[in-house]
C-alpha cells in the first residue's frame, strides 16, 4: 500500500510527530509513504518526496514546525483543481491520503472524500477549536508558552505597579486565553465567546488597587470583542483567504484602562511565538497516537473519517462531526474561571 500525507494551514508543535508516526506505522505494515510539500499547493502542483523510516524521520519527533512545509490555498482555487489532484494521486500510485490540519484543512479533506478520494483526517490547531475531539495537539504547547510569558510578566508588573495586557491567539474561541489565564493566575480573562464591557474590566482593576494590590494581569484572546455600544473598534479587514485579520485588541484595552484609571498600562502580543518551538510531551504523545490510528484506519480502508480524542481513547468520527461547528468554551468552564478573577 502507498500512503500520502500533507500538513496544511498554520504550523504548530506536533506536526512532525504525526509525520513520523505515519511513516513508522506504515513501515511496520509493509506500506510506503510520500509527503506533499506546502500543503494543498504541493498536492495541486504535484510536489512530493519519499519519506523513509530512517534516522532522519526518527529525529523529527522533538522539532516544531513541519518538515513538509505548510500553507493555505484559496477555496475556489483548491476546489477548481479537483481533477488535477485526482490525477496527481493516481500518477503517484496513492491508495490513501492522510491530511493533517485544522478546520479549514478538514473541510478540504471532506471535499476530497466527497469526490472519491480515499482520505483520513488528523485534527491540528493550537486554538483547540476542532469539534468532536477533546484536545488537538499544539494546544498544550501554546498554553505552556503563554503561561510562561504570564509568569514572567507577573514579576515586572509587580515591580513597576503596572497593569499588563497579554494578548494571545484565539480568533474565534478562547481556549488558550482561558487555560493560560487560569494557569498563570491572571486577574482578568477576555475571550471571544463572551463580549466584554470595558467598564467592568476597569472596575475589576480599580477594585484590586483599592484592596492594596499594586498590579494586574489581563489575558485577552485576539478575537475578543466588546459588547455592542460599549467600546468602538475598527472594522476587521479580511485577508486573501477570506479570514478576518485579528490583533491589537490588547493595545486598545490598554489605552482605555490607562485613560480611565490613570494607571501605568502596557500591552504585550505573544503572536507566533505560541506556534513555534519544541512540542510538549503531551502534544508529542497525542500527535503520535493520532498518527498511529489514522494510518491504521487508512490501511483498513476506513476512509472519510477523522481521528479524535474522546476521554482516554482515540476514536474515528465523521467529517460532519469534526467541522460542523467550532468547539467553543462552554459556559460551565467560563463560570469556573470567573470565580478566580479580580
Amino acid at each position: 500500500m502507498r500512503i500520502a500525507t500533507l500538513t496544511s494551514g498554520g504550523d504548530c508543535p506536533g506536526l512532525n510527530a504525526v509525520i513520523r508516526g505515519v511513516v513508522r506505522t506504515a513501515a511496520g505494515h509493509g506500506a510506503t509513504v510520500i509527503g506533499y510539500e506546502d500543503g494543498w499547493q504541493g498536492l495541486v502542483e504535484d510536489r512530493r518526496k519519499q519519506l523513509y523510516d530512517d534516522e532522519d524521520i526518527d529525529r523529527i519527533l522533538t522539532r516544531g514546525g513541519t518538515i513538509l512545509g505548510t500553507g493555505r490555498l484559496p477555496v475556489d482555487e483548491f476546489t477548481g483543481a479537483i481533477d488535477r489532484v485526482k490525477e496527481n494521486l493516481a500518477d503517484a500510485g496513492i491508495d490513501a491520503l492522510i491530511t493533517i490540519g485544522g478546520e479549514g484543512t478538514l473541510k478540504g479533506a471532506q471535499f476530497l472524500h466527497e469526490h472519491g478520494v480515499p482520505v483520513v483526517g488528523v485534527p491540528k490547531t493550537i486554538d483547540n477549536d476542532v469539534n468532536a475531539t477533546d484536545y488537538t495537539f499544539g494546544f498544550d504547547s501554546a498554553v505552556a508558552v503563554a503561561t510562561d510569558a504570564i509568569d514572567r510578566l507577573h514579576t515586572t508588573a509587580e515591580s513597576h505597579n503596572r497593569v499588563m495586557i497579554v494578548e494571545v491567539m484565539g480568533r474565534h474561541v478562547g481556549w488558550i486565553a482561558l487555560h493560560a489565564g487560569m494557569a498563570g493566575g491572571a486577574h482578568d480573562i477576555l475571550i471571544p465567546e463572551h463580549p466584554f464591557d470595558i467598564e467592568d474590566v476597569c472596575t475589576r482593576m480599580a477594585r484590586r488597587f483599592q484592596l492594596g494590590e499594586k498590579y494586574g494581569i489581563i489575558v485577552v484572546a485576539e478575537g475578543a470583542a466588546p459588547k455592542e455600544g460599549t467600546l468602538e473598534m475598527a472594522e476587521r479587514e479580511v485577508d486573501q483567504f477570506g479570514h478576518q485579520k485579528f490583533g491589537n485588541v490588547g493595545a486598545l484595552i490598554a489605552h482605555e484602562i490607562q485613560n480611565r484609571l490613570d494607571a501605568d498600562v502596557r500591552s504585550t502580543v505573544l503572536g507566533h511565538i505560541q506556534r513555534g518551538g519544541t512540542p510538549t510531551a503531551f502534544d508529542r504523545v497525542l500527535a503520535t497516537r493520532y498518527a498511529v490510528h489514522a494510518t491504521k484506519a487508512a490501511l483498513r480502508g476506513d476512509f472519510g473519517l477523522v481521528v479524535a480524542l474522546r476521554g482516554e481513547a482515540i476514536r474515528l468520527v465523521s467529517f460532519d462531526d469534526a467541522v460542523g461547528q467550532l468547539k467553543c468554551v462552554p459556559d460551565h468552564r467560563w463560570e469556573s474561571a470567573l470565580s478566580l478573577l479580580g
